[in-house]
């Protein structure tokens, strides 16, 4: 590599850094050099006079240094940076003209028309014969659109990519043909079966509209689906949120029933003022345990039909309780006949969502009775537990006065109310 090489690299590697805007992603100090790695594979094939390849590659290297000026006819800003580049460093004119006309032949528009102009044009196109095409090419529309000049979508930009290596893009030289070619056809290939493969799920995707929109014109057949469906869900979901209830109030019953027996009932022989209480307490508890058994005891149908029902549509046969006691081949015989009419597979699911609802609302309907009577209950409970206490003050303050010397002694039972000698040991003081 020769001073002057060295020196240019340096150069437009700095100019890069300082003065490229970052919106460059490809037109970059990387495809610079990738341009010059390429046109030193061309170098290296051919046979050309060194003076030739050191002006080959101070245009590559010059060729794009035009963007950090402009973007429109930036070939010749290149041109302008490159000859006062080379005026300072002492070349001769003859190189800086060979250079500035190898820079005005990238233009992609243009016909190389030197040999010189076709191996600098084939080395900066050379990535449409390199592995790294798509790579590029993505970066090249990426550049486009943040700079605001172009906005691709991923199938115009596809067409773009196509059109130019079918209709603008070719190789001069004989090198760039041999080994480059093969590649820019395997790399077009991929954009067109890329192109046919967008365009089959285009296709395909246009295809399902069109008859998705005319299933739904014609036929409201998944409607109808989806309706028993979500409303046969719902009421199952209903029926499992009502049997929840219903057992919660059966354990709490159950529980409240146990205490009682376990902790008050034995003690209503000397304290029969709780008789009443206890009394309503208990039946409101028990009234809720047989309200709520009676919401989710089950009613089992008489489990048979016959062939003259199916072929009248009058059973139902997706309700376990219409068939438990027929015979497996009735039960397959009737089934067939209700898969093939589409009518009676509706009317069985119709009759099903319908005694559902029915089943349901029995059950809400006995449990807000149930949750009713319990809550009054408990209400009428307590207001009975607290005029029985008071009720029972008032006698013992009549039995006994407070002044009375005796009457700490009495205040003291009141308090305690756990001897079940009480009213014997009050009744033998009244006595005396």
């Amino acid at each position: 590599m020769s001073e002057l090489i060295e020196k240019t690299e340096k150069f437009v590697f700095d100019l890069f850094k300082n003065e490229l805007d970052q919106t460059f992603i490809y037109h970059n100090y990387t495809h610079t050099q990738r341009v010059l790695r390429s046109l030193r594979e061309i170098i290296e094939h051919i046979d050309i006079d060194k003076s030739d390849a050191e002006i080959l590659e101070l245009a590559a290297l010059l060729h794009d240094t035009g963007y950090t000026k402009a973007r429109e006819d930036h070939e010749e800003e290149s041109v302008k940076i490159a000859t006062a580049f080379l005026e300072d460093n002492g070349v001769d004119s003859k190189v800086i003209e060979s250079v500035n006309h190898c820079i005005r032949a990238t233009k992609f528009n243009d016909s190389p028309k030197t040999e010189l102009g076709k191996i600098i044009r084939d080395a900066d196109a050379s990535h449409f014969g390199k592995p790294y095409f798509s790579e590029a090419s993505d970066f090249l529309r990426k550049e486009l659109e943040i700079q605001g000049i172009a906005t691709y979508s991923p199938n115009e930009w596809l067409d773009k990519n196509i059109e130019v290596l079918t209709k603008k893009h070719e190789y001069y030289t004989d090198y760039a043909i041999k080994n480059w070619q093969p590649t820019k056809e395997k790399n077009l290939a991929k954009l067109i079966k890329r192109k046919k493969k967008r365009k089959k799920k285009i296709k395909t995707e246009q295809l399902k509209a069109k008859y998705k929109a005319q299933y739904k014109n014609e036929s409201p057949e998944r409607g109808i689906q989806t309706f028993y469906r979500v409303a046969l869900r719902n009421h199952i979901k209903l029926s499992d949120i009502a049997d929840t209830k219903a057992n919660i109030l059966l354990s709490v019953n159950a529980i409240i029933i146990s205490l009682v027996l376990a902790n008050l009932i034995s003690k209503l022989d000397n304290n029969a003022y709780l008789v009443y209480p206890t009394a309503i307490f208990t039946l409101s508890c028990v009234i809720s345990m047989v309200l709520s058994i009676i919401a989710t005891r089950p009613n089992i149908t008489s489990g048979e039909f016959t062939k003259e029902d199916v072929a009248n549509k009058k059973v139902n046969l997706t309700f376990f309780g219409n068939f438990h006691k027929m015979k497996l081949n009735e039960f397959e015989w009737a089934i067939g006949e209700l898969l093939k009419d589409k009518d009676y597979v509706y009317k069985s699911l119709t009759k099903d969502l319908y005694f559902l609802g029915k089943v349901l609302e029995r059950k809400y309907r006995i449990l807000r009775l149930t949750y009713t009577i319990f809550m009054i209950g408990m209400i009428v409970s307590v207001l009975a537990f607290g005029w029985a206490l008071k009720t029972n003050d008032a006698a013992l303050n009549d039995v006994l006065p407070a002044e009375n010397p005796l009457g700490s002694i009495i205040n003291d039972y009141k308090e305690i109310k756990s001897d079940k000698n009480d009213y014997t040991f009050i009744s033998f003081i009244k006595s005396s």
